[in-house]
C-alpha cells in the first residue's frame, strides 16, 4: 500500500472509531459494505478493506463472510485489557449482584486527576462513587470521574438504575487505557464503604481510558480485603 493510500486509511479509521464513540453506530449495528465505504470515502475498495482490517485487530468490528462487518459488542472482550463487568464477575461466582451508589454530582476535576487525564485543572465533570455488592456484602468501591465529553449520553444515564461500570464498558469503546495496582492501608472512607478496619490491607486498581475525543473516565477501585485478582485472556 503507497504511503497516500495509507494515510487514506488511517483518515477511515479515525472517522469510524468516531462514528462508533458518538454511538452513530451502536454495538451490534452492521456498518455499510466496503463498496458503499468506498464511494463515501472516495478511495478504492482495497483502502477500506485496509483500514476495516485495523478496526478490527484492535476490537471495534467483527468481520465475517456473508455476514458483513458489525460494530463489536463488548468490543473491549478482544483488546490486550479486558476490562471486566463488575456484576458478571459477581454473578459467575454465585451470588446476587446489588450496587449502591454513594454520590454523584458535576465537580471540578483536581490536579491530580487532571493530570491522569490529560485534561485542564478545574473541568466540570461527573464525580461518582459506589459500591458493589455480592449476597449483600462489599465486593468493591469506585471512586470514579466520567467526561462527558468523551462518553456522549452519559449525562442521562441514572446511575443508581444502572451501574457505570458497565454502561462504559457497554457505551463508550476505548482505544487507550493507563493501569496499575497498588497495596494500601484502608483510609477511613474505604473501611466504611467496604465494611472493614481502618488500616485493613487493600488492593487498589487505579485506570484511565482514552478515545478520539479525550479520556473517557479514571477510576480508583478497592477491593475488599481478601480479594484475589484472576488474570483473563
Amino acid at each position: 500500500m503507497t504511503e497516500k493510500s495509507s494515510s487514506k486509511a488511517q483518515a477511515i479509521v479515525t472517522e469510524v472509531r468516531r462514528r462508533i464513540a458518538d454511538r452513530e453506530w451502536r454495538q451490534g449495528d452492521r456498518i455499510p459494505d466496503e463498496a458503499e465505504l468506498a464511494v463515501e470515502f472516495g478511495v478504492a475498495r482495497a483502502t477500506v478493506n485496509k483500514a476495516l482490517q485495523l478496526l478490527a485487530k484492535e476490537g471495534l468490528l467483527d468481520r465475517k463472510r456473508r455476514a458483513g462487518t458489525h460494530v463489536t459488542v463488548n468490543p473491549t472482550r478482544k483488546a490486550t485489557l479486558t476490562i471486566p463487568i463488575v456484576r458478571e464477575q459477581i454473578e459467575q461466582a454465585g451470588m446476587e449482584y446489588s450496587h449502591r451508589v454513594v454520590a454523584q454530582k458535576k465537580s471540578p476535576i483536581p490536579a491530580a486527576i487532571a493530570e491522569r487525564m490529560e485534561l485542564p485543572e478545574g473541568q466540570m465533570l461527573i464525580h461518582l462513587r459506589t459500591v458493589h455488592y455480592g449476597d449483600g456484602k462489599p465486593f468493591q468501591a469506585e471512586d470514579r470521574w466520567i467526561n462527558p465529553a468523551a462518553a456522549p449520553g452519559v449525562d442521562g444515564i441514572d446511575f443508581h438504575r444502572v451501574n457505570a461500570n458497565e454502561w462504559l464498558v457497554r457505551n463508550a469503546p476505548w482505544l487507550r487505557a493507563e493501569i496499575a495496582f497498588s497495596a494500601e492501608n484502608a483510609n477511613a472512607r474505604d473501611a466504611r464503604l467496604l465494611e472493614t478496619r481502618q488500616g485493613s490491607a487493600l488492593l487498589i486498581l487505579q485506570r484511565t481510558t482514552f478515545n478520539d475525543l479525550g479520556a473517557i473516565t479514571t477510576v480508583r477501585v478497592a477491593f475488599h480485603p481478601g480479594h484475589t485478582m484472576i488474570a483473563t485472556h
